[in-house]
């Protein structure tokens, strides 16, 4: 028999235990028969494991933050979220906390202080570092909690979320929920350790092994490890013995688990053996136990009842469109007065930034080497001296796990800026921004006050790896922004509006016009429209559309032609474009080039041709051309890049369009 015996927990404390862990458990037999009857459409079952989501999530202070997984029904609960909201999410109702748009716990919720996983296991490893260090900037003393499975630790997301807390010292408690099996391979064919606690030693960080199945074990424990956490924060890593006995969903089954195996940890089932010893021990009597019983179940049928009766969840091309991004009523900021000065563009963006960290006391800038060297291009030179360390952060070497981290800082309302070393570099954090950052509000109502600076562009002899333009990423992805700026006023509002707009932005900053370009730009804080193009020359025979280096490269050609031939739209923001302006263009001239320094295939060019076949042929009288960078890699040799590049091809482009 299990030992629950506890000199820290009271009668009345035993009695909330076996409330709390029943409850579950209850719904969960109740939901399986309504998965058989195809009244929910999936089901990820945490039978068995019921006493660590219950006993950590009692463990905690409720506003403290836990991100549980799909098995965690018991930190819900616990949490004491009405049942039929959980129900109407389950059914994808619009009371749901998703309105229909996701399904299971992939929802987060802040009345409750709950931050729901999303498939892609890892990244909620990264968002509790965030989290836990809004509370270390806020010095609230208050712990952070985030759930994981054996399997996840297998994600390099886990690695680096323990490495920066680690670095950090953040108030981050890792719970790793030792299953016996990711889907149907088992932990033997994950990790070649006897205990996965093991892992925290290499980190640096404090780690436990605890009876997942025994409430008692896990709510005492666990009780002591936040508390010290909140005296003096630092990450600590739990890891939860315990079983899976229902398939990883109830589709998958579990035939591939040994009946013997199954039936040893059916004995150690947690709720049956706490039951027998809260009897043994005479703190409920067989009569309660039923009462309590009776009660969950009741409240289960009545809370599923509303849900029932709730209609199917119904919504319109514009309420799905606009709920993608977070609403923002962005208005312009003009410069105090007329004072401007003449600026390489790198020192625009380098104003942006210091002026937006003055504009906003708590927003924290992250990346690698930007502290005391500055960064690799010498953009936060400075910094560290005027805004300190704390909002100046060093990063390891972990893409991924820094922009999860800025997601954290969001869900805790302080804003953040992410320097990507080189733009090229974004690869190694895609998944948190294409599958997180800009799905997070359309799926829980959630901001991702995020801007990622992204470095790029090639003419500098960087060769593959440090030369791409590779915003077609992100265009390609509903709910990020994607801004794009030409020249140095507008790199310094465009940048000042970004940090404003609490929706994530992919910001672009040319690293060949970092030092070659200079121009008069506003002294002070101001804002420039984001999603607004702007004609930088006005021609009635031929449109150039273009942005970033392409704009440059456009108006180097205007000498080679007679006054008012070539009309060149400076898009500057790639997401949302600007159709309007683009359309005023081509009604004017009636020919169109479309300009990017990206290769050609699936790039923002193709979509703006795509578009203007669709919006603009009655206006046209040549067909639209695209000039782009050669199908390959960036080449390093000179000539080899000239050649690469498309502004190599845009004359001879725009001669035969104004033959044609």
């Amino acid at each position: 028999m299990m030992n629950f015996d506890s000199n820290q927990i009271q009668q009345e404390d035993y009695i909330n235990l076996y409330k709390s862990i029943l409850k579950p458990r209850l719904i969960e037999e109740k939901m399986l028969i309504l998965l058989r009857q195809g009244k929910i459409s999936k089901w990820f079952s945490g039978i068995g494991q019921e006493a660590i989501a219950v006993g950590v999530t009692l463990a905690m202070h409720s506003d403290e933050y836990i991100l549980p997984m799909h098995r965690n029904l018991g930190v819900f609960t616990t949490r004491n979220i009405p049942l039929h909201r959980l129900f109407s999410q389950w059914q994808g109702k619009a009371n749901g906390f998703t309105k229909g748009r996701d399904r299971s716990f992939h929802f987060g919720t802040q009345d409750y202080n709950i931050v729901g996983m999303i498939s892609h296991l890892g990244p909620q490893l990264g968002v509790a570092d965030g989290i836990a260090l809004a509370q270390k900037l806020k010095k609230t003393n208050k712990a952070t909690c985030v759930f994981t499975g054996e399997g996840g630790t297998s994600e390099g997301d886990f690695h680096e979320a323990l490495n920066i807390a680690s670095v950090w010292q953040l108030p981050v408690v890792f719970c790793v929920e030792n299953n016996g099996y990711g889907l149907s391979t088992p932990s033997s064919e994950q990790f070649f350790i006897e205990d996965l606690a093991e892992r925290g030693a290499a980190y640096g960080i404090e780690s436990h092994i605890i009876d997942g199945n025994n409430i008692a074990e896990v709510y005492e424990k666990m009780t002591y490890i936040f508390e010290e956490v909140r005296k003096k924060p630092k990450p600590v890593l739990v890891e939860f013995k315990t079983f899976r006995r229902r398939g990883h969903e109830e589709a998958s089954g579990t035939k591939y688990v040994p009946n013997e195996l199954m039936n040893h940890w059916s004995s150690k089932d947690p709720i049956d053996n706490f039951e027998t010893y809260i009897l043994d021990k005479n703190i409920l009597n067989n009569s309660e136990i039923e009462h309590i019983k009776t009660d969950i179940k009741s409240e289960i049928d009545k809370h599923l009842q509303i849900a029932f009766n709730e209609p199917q969840v119904e919504s319109s091309v514009d309420d799905e469109l606009k709920e993608t991004f977070a609403p923002y009523d962005s208005i312009m900021v003009k410069p105090d007065n007329n004072k401007t000065s003449e600026k390489r563009f790198i020192d625009a963006i380098s104003d942006g930034l210091r002026e937006s960290m003055r504009q906003h006391n708590d927003l924290v800038i992250m990346g690698q080497d930007i502290a005391e060297y500055g960064g690799v291009f010498k953009i936060t030179e400075g910094f560290v001296e005027e805004f300190g360390k704390h909002r100046v952060r060093n990063t390891p070497i972990c893409e991924s796990g820094v922009i999860e981290a800025a997601m954290g800082l969001s869900i805790c309302g302080i804003k953040s800026v992410v320097e990507m070393q080189f733009g090229d570099f974004v690869s190694s954090g895609f998944n948190p921004i294409v599958n997180y950052l800009a799905k997070v509000y359309y799926r829980w109502q959630q901001n991702a006050d995020v801007v990622i600076r992204m470095p790029c562009g090639a003419g500098v002899g960087a060769g593959p790896f440090h030369s791409q333009t590779n915003e077609a990423w992100f265009t390609k992805t509903p709910g990020l922004k994607v801004v794009y700026p030409a020249f140095p006023e507008d790199a310094k509002g465009l940048l000042c509006a970004a940090i404003e707009d609490p929706n994530p932005v992919l910001f672009f900053e040319h690293k060949a016009l970092y030092r070659s370009l200079r121009a008069q730009t506003p002294e002070g804080y101001f804002t420039h429209e984001i999603g607004k193009a702007q004609t930088v020359n006005f021609g009635d025979k031929i449109s150039v559309i273009t942005y970033g280096m392409g704009v440059h490269w456009a108006l180097a050609l205007l000498e080679d032609y007679p006054e008012n031939t070539i009309d060149i739209v400076d898009l500057k923001t790639l997401k949302p474009l600007d159709t309007a302006t683009i359309l005023s263009s081509v009604k004017k001239t009636s020919r169109v080039v479309v300009l990017q320094e990206d290769s050609a295939f699936g790039g923002i060019a193709a979509e703006i041709a795509a578009w203007l076949s669709e919006h603009c042929f009655q206006f046209l009288d040549a067909p639209i051309k695209r000039v782009c960078s050669l199908d390959t890699p960036i080449p390093f040799a000179e000539n080899l890049e000239k050649n690469y590049l498309a502004n190599s091809r845009l004359k001879t482009t725009i001669d035969e369009l104004l033959k044609f």
